[in-house]
């Protein structure tokens, strides 16, 4: 079921680095991307598919890992993402890359969780040290990093208190809380049966 496939598919930041994720599971869930929708049918993204322990020890330091987290640096060595896929939009197809980032970011996180993985979209990136750490050609922009592996923590949805506060939090057995809006909250109107 589709929903109970989105409630599974969180942002998760610690993995267990010593499960690895082969490149025929990064190609299948590129393959996701490839099939879903992009603006005019341009399909102007390209990926970097990266599940080798000395390339991810490239990688890792030009992340940044949740901002409401400010006591946290990042996953600490073992809870390390155990693959990469790095989405970048080629710019000799399209100067511009509307949503497509975040449509293919989404299917291959479905993909992922469907497999038994989690991960974390990444936009906040040292864009300019990766592109240097990986050799990535200037015509390629670097729009997002997916961060993925057998995940080691739990995640809980949870409704949004009277306070209005959405942001997420650890408790104290580590148990990452994200609080969502209540459906009446987001729909405006409502016109029909």
């Amino acid at each position: 079921m589709l929903e109970e496939l989105i409630r599974k598919n969180r942002s998760y930041r610690r993995f267990d680095q010593q499960e690895s994720v082969s490149m025929e599971t990064l190609r299948a869930v590129v393959n996701l991307a490839r099939l879903s929708a992009s603006g005019a049918n341009l399909q102007p993204l390209k990926y970097m598919l990266v599940s080798d322990p000395k390339t991810n020890e490239i990688v890792f330091p030009h992340t940044r890992w949740a901002g409401y987290l400010e006591d946290w640096d990042g996953p600490a060595e073992g809870e390390r993402p155990a693959a990469y896929i790095i989405i970048l939009g080629d710019t000799e197809i399209s100067p511009s890359f509307g949503v497509d980032h975040g449509i293919a970011a989404q299917s291959i996180m479905l993909g992922a969780a469907e497999r038994g993985l989690g991960g974390c979209i990444l936009g906040a990136l040292d864009r300019e040290g990766l592109r240097d750490a990986l050799s990535i050609p200037e015509r390629y922009e670097i729009l997002l990093a997916l961060a993925l592996g057998k995940p080691k923590e739990s995640v809980t949805l949870e409704e949004v208190g009277p306070s209005g506060d959405i942001t997420y939090y650890r408790d104290e057995e580590g148990v990452h809380h994200v609080p969502k809006r209540s459906l009446e909250d987001l729909i405006l109107q409502e016109h029909g049966a």
